[in-house]
């Protein structure tokens, strides 16, 4: 893996340019995620011999837990971060042993061929990792293989449900990595110009098309809402729609022309139904699928939009009275995957991220991800967790080996009588 690592980094300019042809994804941000990559092969690489060591027991000296892979397990991931999505999951789940087919996008052709080709170069296995193309009829057929010991998925709920009741239908181990509408709290004593600073960076990240991402902003009070927004639409308008491949570009264009036109749906049922669109809202007049940077504003929850997820350029606004009302808010969807605390206060942050639901919070940032951080959520984003020492574990027989004590055989004196 370490070797893999070294190959990601010396080529990093191959690997970027297929995640700007193929996505879409500004040049800047290519090259991050193929050094985030990177970074996860080498951190596995560094922890794996300590995690398969057996480990003892405290409470029983004679017990021992074994670490064995369960055998060949089946990837399913999205097209909106490729190389990321295979590393934290097939790194951790090759060292420990097993074997994985992975099935990427549809549109990330050539993408998942080079990350293939990188295990390849590198020296692993024939065998140990295959990327498969494969219709939504095959990929169910391997679910049902009995061959087939477990699944991992990235992608939305929709996809999730359906892949986790064929899994659990099989009994196979399953982990979900699903959709998610992250609320970003502002508080009445967070300083504000770093605050939209990161804000503007959560929300717009890879064009806003992440799962995890400040997809709801929410401050609390209303003299320091309109500083806010204020504040987030002149960073919005600040952003320059351009060819991706210009480092000057700092708004990419949507993957496809599907997502663009279910941007724009939601963006009209979201005015429909008693939302204001603030700013953007419409496609950009230019070659690609460009949408403009857009500001919802006053999505009520009886709204529709405010149940899904918005994969794009488009952030949704509100303000609150009061911490529980931003808290009840932030909680009242259906997701439940990464959330922001933004405050002066750390100790008042520890505490609203406690009452927060979601696999993840993160205090005076943005929702971000690292090699050495759990990834996953909770509710209907999913279940599992990836990333960490925890990615190494979700499918691993923890074989107990346990030792009976010695017996001690007393020996009676004998004599004569």
């Amino acid at each position: 893996m370490s070797t893999a690592a070294a190959i990601l980094r010396k080529k990093s300019d191959e690997y970027s340019h297929y995640l700007t042809l193929e996505v879409g994804k500004l040049i800047a941000e290519a090259r991050a995620e193929v050094a985030l990559s990177a970074d996860i092969l080498d951190y596995y690489a560094q922890k794996a011999e300590n995690y398969l060591q057996p480990r003892v027991l405290s409470e029983s000296p004679g017990a021992e837990l074994h670490i064995e892979p369960i055998g060949v397990l089946l990837g399913i991931e999205p097209w909106n971060l490729p190389y990321y999505q295979i590393a934290r999951v097939a790194v951790p789940q090759l060292i420990v042993g097993n074997v994985l087919l992975l099935k990427h996008a549809e549109n990330v052709p050539q993408s998942a061929l080079a990350f293939a080709s990188l295990f390849e170069e590198a020296g692993a296995p024939i065998g140990v990792y295959t990327n498969i193309f494969a219709s939504i009829e095959q990929s169910e057929r391997l679910i049902e293989d009995p061959r087939i010991h477990g699944v991992t998925v990235t992608g939305s709920e929709r996809a999730g449900a359906a892949v986790a009741g064929r899994a659990g239908h099989n009994l196979k181990k399953s982990i979900m990595e699903l959709g998610g509408s992250d609320p970003l709290i502002v508080l009445e004593d967070a300083p504000l110009e770093s605050t939209l600073d990161c804000a503007l960076f959560g929300r717009m990240f890879n064009t806003g098309q992440s799962c995890a991402g400040s997809k709801r902003i929410i401050v609390i009070g209303k003299e320091r809402g309109t500083a806010f927004l204020d504040g987030f639409i002149q960073r919005m308008a600040s952003l320059k729609a351009g060819d991706p491949n210009d480092p000057a570009t700092t708004l990419g264009p949507l993957a496809s022309e599907k997502a663009l036109n279910l941007l724009l749906d939601q963006i009209k049922l979201a005015r429909k139904e008693g939302g204001k669109v603030v700013f953007g809202g419409g496609r950009i007049d230019r070659s690609g699928f460009y949408l403009e940077p857009t500001v919802l504003a006053g999505i009520s929850e009886e709204n529709p939009i405010h149940a899904q997820e918005l994969f794009g350029p488009v952030a949704s606004f509100r303000v609150v009275k009061n911490e529980n009302e931003a808290v009840r808010l932030a909680n009242a969807t259906p997701f439940g995957l990464g959330a922001s605390v933004f405050t002066a206060d750390i100790e008042r942050g520890r505490e609203v991220a406690a009452k927060i639901e979601s696999g993840m919070v993160f205090i005076n940032q943005s929702v971000w991800t690292a090699a050495q951080l759990p990834f996953g959520g909770v509710k209907n984003s999913g279940f599992g967790r990836e990333l960490s020492e925890l990615g190494f574990s979700e499918f691993v027989n923890e074989k107990l080996i346990n030792v009976a004590p010695p017996v001690h055989h007393h020996g009676g004196v004998s004599g004569e009588g």
